[in-house]
């Protein structure tokens, strides 16, 4: 009985951090936030220190993991993110370090029960490779997964943001992921005082973009708010530079992009198919992105700070990505 109750205590306890958690991504606004967990940033080969890939954007009540590499499950539960939270799925390519957590999340899942459906996102091929994996571990899950293949933009629209795609150039089929939050209407209070309005119902359908009729005079959604753009999150993965890397790191707010190299190592990185600092932090310059984050770290590195000194000389926004960082948007 003890035990249940503690239980009990730690479930409540844990829900009311969630709930606590959920609050400050409100905006006072009406603003739509995203909050940012890095879960692992290694590439090839997991370390003491990094996982292999996979990130967890929050945008209330939606959660959208970015790829799913081995322990990615562990990292969930370190970061204190239950499995439950997980409403999409981004899959870039289907190369082992970015899934192999896949089948035991999904099997996770599965006896969790999370009361909503999970849709999976990746490059063309990803039904047969999701099949496969299925067969392979013998097992077919207890919930609805939606597999959508990449092949028009955007690829998941919902209430809240859209993902659209560009095609990157790696050794397989690869793509990266552009999130955007869904632009929204600011209420002008010193236009309504000038206009003598008194705020009231009429102004649900002024933040729709539509125009009312307020004691005999039509007034416009322009006249009384204006649009705040919403904001976009990026992800290249995998890759060389190529169109695809400019389409998604174009105005981007926050670009998270691989950076498995140092210059000095560019011909390897060119071998194996993968960007430098140096050219992460080009791209950034170029597009007029506002922060860079760099991630997907060979593990020949002990640290990453000369990596980190080479993009920030190009480029000076310019964070280096460690497991379990947060980044609000």
């Amino acid at each position: 009985m003890r035990e249940r109750q503690r239980e009990r205590e730690k479930h409540a306890n844990n829900m009311q951090t969630i709930n606590k958690r959920k609050q400050t991504l409100r905006n006072k606004e009406g603003l739509i936030t995203m909050k940012l967990t890095f879960l692992g940033t290694s590439a090839m080969v997991p370390t003491k220190e990094r996982n292999h890939s996979a990130a967890f954007l929050e945008i209330e009540p939606y959660g959208i993991l970015v790829d799913c590499g081995e322990g990615t499950q562990r990292q969930l539960n370190i970061a204190n993110i239950r499995p439950t939270r997980i409403t999409h799925i981004l899959i870039s390519h289907w190369h082992g370090d970015h899934v192999l957590g896949l089948p035991g999340l999904l099997q996770t899942l599965s006896a969790m029960n999370p009361g909503h459906k999970i849709t999976i996102a990746g490059p063309g091929g990803s039904r047969k490779h999701y099949e496969h994996m299925k067969k392979a571990f013998a097992f077919e899950p207890a919930l609805e997964i939606q597999i959508v293949e990449a092949e028009r933009n955007p690829v998941i629209k919902t209430d809240k943001f859209s993902v659209e795609f560009s095609e990157l150039e790696h050794s397989v089929k690869t793509i990266g992921y552009r999130v955007k939050t869904r632009d929204r209407r600011r209420i002008n209070t010193h236009k309504i005082k000038e206009l003598g309005l008194k705020e009231g119902p009429w102004l649900t359908r002024i933040q729709e973009g539509k125009s009312v009729e307020v004691n005999g005079k039509k007034i416009r959604a322009d006249d009384v708010s204006y649009v705040v753009k919403g904001k976009v999150v990026s992800f290249v993965t995998d890759t060389l530079m190529c169109p695809g890397c400019y389409e998604l790191a174009r105005d981007a707010d926050v670009l998270v992009c691989e950076s498995s190299y140092h210059s000095k190592q560019e011909e390897k990185a060119r071998e194996y198919k993968h960007l430098t600092a140096a050219q992460a932090a080009q791209l950034a310059s170029q597009e007029n992105v506002g922060k860079l984050i760099l991630t997907h770290f060979s593990q020949r590195y002990k640290t990453v700070e000369e990596i980190l000194e080479e993009a920030r000389s190009i480029f000076p926004e310019t964070e280096a990505a460690f497991d379990f960082m947060n980044v609000r948007v």
